[in-house]
């Protein structure tokens, strides 16, 4: 006798408009609620350029059998946009939510960090996940990040 599966429940749908997740929207309303000055995914950072490899390279694909020559090809730029840039550059938020233990963002961080330390950018760095943290991260900003400036 075969087991009944429960019946799928239906997704909620969200009204999150040109955000990607529902943090990114909470995080945009509580960051104009504080009354921050922000971009939301206005700045792209070039974290390295393109460069041409030009040694041998044979490469996998996911629809061929046979490896792919890329012998002397040009590898593509890495970029980074965060999502929340103040508009006097002194703080970044990028809001997390689950990661797929193979993402590439880990790895994209630290590039971007260095990026940071290598071009003297100064500014206030941060990572959210959840509610709690945009809080703490906004309470942050406003505590520490403009009172220096005062």
């Amino acid at each position: 006798m075969k087991k009944k599966r429960a019946a799928r429940r239906p997704s909620r749908k969200k009204n999150l408009g040109k955000f990607k997740s529902g943090i990114e929207k909470y995080c945009n309303d509580q960051l104009k609620q504080a009354g921050l000055d922000f971009e939301y995914e206005g700045k792209e950072f070039l974290l390295m350029d393109k460069f041409r490899y030009p040694n041998r390279y044979l490469k996998m694909t996911a629809k061929r059998k046979q490896l792919s020559d890329r012998s002397n090809s040009v590898q593509l730029p890495i970029r980074y946009t965060p999502d929340f840039v103040s508009k006097d550059g002194k703080w970044i938020i990028e809001t997390k939510g689950y990661l797929h233990s193979h993402h590439d963002f880990p790895m994209r961080w630290k590039l971007f960090l260095k990026h940071l330390v290598d071009n003297n950018i100064d500014c206030a760095v941060y990572i959210a996940k959840n509610k709690s943290q945009i809080d703490q991260v906004i309470s942050d900003i406003k505590e520490t990040v403009y009172a220096q400036s005062e």
